[in-house]
């Protein structure tokens, strides 16, 4: 799969594109916050976002609401630190995947990609 990573830390997105690769999976482009992820997806059109919550600017909640409103279809995975109930019903209402925990591990990406299929 094309896969487009959000993440406003270099390392983190360093780390998912290691684990991204391993698995098979095609690092498309990356964005470190969410003006230039909206932009990486309209111009790059993955095939999943691995998008983070927490960002300057624009929070990850904000864009991947704007990503679905550009393709209702759009498969993004929250990548996130924060593990709420009420975030994870409102990521969930607004049409996420699926949700990784920080720290993560090999295995979460494993089963994050097998709920898109």
């Amino acid at each position: 799969m094309k896969v487009l990573i959000v993440d406003d830390n270099a390392g983190t997105r360093s780390m998912i594109k290691i684990i991204l690769k391993r698995t098979g999976h095609d690092v498309v482009g990356e964005a470190g916050d969410g003006e230039a992820a909206v932009k990486a997806f309209r111009e790059l059109k993955p095939d999943v976002v691995l998008l983070d919550i927490i960002m300057p600017g624009k929070s990850g909640v904000e864009v991947l609401g704007e990503i679905r409103a550009i393709d209702p279809l759009a498969k993004v995975i929250m990548v996130t630190a924060v593990e709420q109930d009420m975030i994870n019903s409102e990521l969930e209402g607004k049409g996420a995947a699926a949700i990784i925990y920080k720290p993560f591990s090999f295995d979460d990406f494993e089963k994050a990609f097998k709920k898109l299929r």
